[in-house]
């Protein structure tokens, strides 16, 4: 991976991408593998500001998430927080096909009145991380729920009404 691709991360709830990450972590995965967390926040997020701007104040959010992604990237065991909140994902290039799913599943959203973060991924990347083969494919609190077809609305509608169920149960 070029050490200016965009890895995207969740910092306090928000999805942001990172240039450089990846390069960073490979780098420093040797020395750094048993240091403190720590210490670990604060070489990373050192390493990765001459790329990323990173707010003063958010300086110790990014670093408890960075650390997160480090000790994932090193395969060592980390606490998967709970995720809030209903996060929807539209996967594909950016067809005219990918734009209509993402037309309709905003559209449905807002009849149903419901909260959602609702992202377009179109790097090729990123899909292919997700294990997805088809496009567009639909993904609602990171499970699959549709892949290769624009789904009628009444469907994309029972698929958010069986994520918000099975969040209020959690």
């Amino acid at each position: 991976m070029p050490e200016d691709s965009i890895q995207q991360i969740r910092i306090s709830n928000n999805l942001i991408g990172i240039v450089g990450l990846k390069q960073v972590m490979e780098n420093m995965a040797g020395p750094f593998a048993d240091r403190p967390d720590e210490e670990i926040g604060e070489e990373i997020v050192r390493r990765i500001e001459a790329k990323n701007y990173i707010p003063q104040k958010a300086r110790p959010l990014y670093a408890r998430a960075l650390v997160h992604e480090f000790r994932k990237h090193l395969g060592q065991p980390v606490d998967e927080q709970p995720e809030e909140g209903l996060r929807v994902a539209v996967l594909g290039p950016g067809c005219a096909r990918c734009s209509q799913m993402e037309i309709d599943v905003r559209e449905v959203l807002a009849e149903m009145k419901l909260p959602a973060e609702l992202i377009h991924v179109s790097d090729i990347r990123e899909i292919a991380r997700s294990g997805i083969m088809g496009a567009p494919a639909l993904m609602i609190n990171g499970r699959v729920v549709c892949v290769g077809q624009t789904p009628p609305r009444n469907e994309i509608r029972e698929w958010l009404t069986e994520a918000t169920a099975s969040k209020r149960k959690e």
